[in-house]
């Protein structure tokens, strides 16, 4: 038992045997942290300062709709030039970011409106950190049969961040105000940057025919359009992403009107929905291939829209935080397991155009979902915004039930790029 027990330990964590993927993750797990302490602050910020919920919509659109209009442009830069430079550039400007946002606030000059345009910033600079740091996963591994695994652990990055960051953000911002959380978000930026210095890659793009910027764009376009599942893992994410992946917007109004708590309760709100999308990537990392995977979103999806109802009507704190859980769990099932299918079929040259295109679906949906759902709550209050979005996740549900085609290693699939399938 307890071998087997350590023998699956090691399948979880087998992509870090490769050494320029082991840096990543290092780097990345640190500065993820500092990212998410900085995302916790800056919405309690807004609401401190504001007290409204449509704000904190407005600075999430601010944040994301850069991605929507410059996501095809970083992947066409991400499929021809060095990926690893690339991020080095991106990670030092985020920096810079970082630093000027708690220079601001540590100044008590700090207004809505700056929140807004740094934030605006910020998503410049993600919308060319986002699609190249997810297609530059493939170029760590010196085991390609690792992506899957790579993949999964990239999300428990993310999410494990999601877990610690908030938690800490809630102590700090208590006791020390929230331009602390912004200058260490700062400082986590040196771990990656450190990590992308230390890696040894050999730059693929450079030997790639290049041709117009505006045709390579369309040819990334065209090629996911034609090919399935591609098209229809695109279609679920920006629809989950909408409709799902804004609650984080009206937690700040969760934890003050409907708890009643205080930046502790927000910060055990957004934990309780990381350590449900923590689990959620141990568990895929587990997991040797795509096989059933596509079953695994089908249910994952249902059981998102249940978890949606019930936090609409808690009114009691471990209720929430177990709906919150499922939550989390669950819409990091579907969206991480989107990821690895799409990598895993995907054809090598376009992988920086189409992770693009995810990162647009994931990403740059949100800040639209997030100002209806700020919106919407003024409106019809908070709880009754996440009962939509619940019924909302049940429809998606009942579509893709029969419109998502299955995909299996065996050849099965219509698109076919064997690493990601192989044990």
């Amino acid at each position: 038992m307890n071998s087997l027990s350590s023998s699956n330990i090691k399948g979880i964590f087998r992509s870090l045997r490769n050494k320029n993927y082991r840096l990543f993750f290092y780097g990345q797990g640190i500065s993820l942290i500092g990212t998410w302490m900085q995302s916790v602050a800056l919405n309690w910020l807004l609401f401190r300062l504001t007290g409204s919920s449509l704000m904190l919509g407005l600075v999430t659109f601010a944040g994301q709709f850069p991605i929507f209009l410059l996501a095809p442009l970083a992947g066409v830069i991400g499929d021809r030039f060095d990926r690893r430079k690339i991020l080095l550039v991106v990670q030092i400007a985020a920096m810079l970011q970082a630093f000027l946002l708690a220079f601001v606030t540590f100044g008590e000059i700090i207004k809505a409106w700056h929140i807004i345009c740094l934030a605006f910033l910020l998503g410049v600079i993600n919308s060319f950190e986002m699609p190249v740091r997810h297609a530059i996963v493939f170029d760590l591994l010196d085991d390609k049969r690792d992506l899957a695994n790579a993949i999964a652990l990239n999300s428990s990055l993310f999410n494990g961040a999601r877990l610690i960051g908030p938690a800490l953000a809630g102590i700090i911002v208590a006791f020390k105000g929230e331009a602390i959380c912004f200058f260490v978000n700062a400082l986590s930026y040196f771990a990656t940057i450190l990590a992308f210095s230390l890696m040894k890659l050999i730059n693929g793009n450079s030997d790639r025919n290049k041709s117009d910027l505006i045709i390579e764009i369309r040819d990334g376009f065209n090629y996911a359009r034609g090919q399935s599942p591609v098209r229809e893992l695109l279609l679920l994410v920006s629809l989950i992403s909408f409709f799902a992946l804004t609650f984080p917007v009206l937690l700040p109004v969760f934890a003050s009107d409907i708890l009643h708590g205080s930046s502790h309760t927000f910060g055990f709100l957004v934990s309780s929905a990381g350590a449900g999308a923590f689990v959620a990537t141990l568990y895929l990392a587990s997991r040797k291939n795509i096989n059933g995977l596509v079953s695994v979103i089908k249910y994952s999806l249902f059981v998102l829209s249940f978890a949606f109802v019930v936090f609409s009507f808690s009114r009691v704190m471990i209720l929430s935080m177990a709906a919150l859980f499922v939550v989390g769990f669950t819409s990091i099932v579907v969206i991480a397991s989107c990821n690895t299918i799409l990598q895993s079929v995907v054809d090598g040259e376009k992988r920086s155009r189409v992770m693009s295109l995810y990162v647009m679906a994931f990403t740059a949906t949100a800040p639209l979902g997030g100002f209806l759902s700020g919106t919407l709550s003024e409106y019809i209050t908070a709880p009754w915004t996440i009962f939509a979005s619940g019924i909302c996740c049940f429809f998606i549900a009942i579509f893709f039930l029969s419109f998502l085609p299955d995909v299996s290693c065996d050849g099965s699939s219509p698109v076919r790029f064997g690493s990601g399938c192989e044990s």
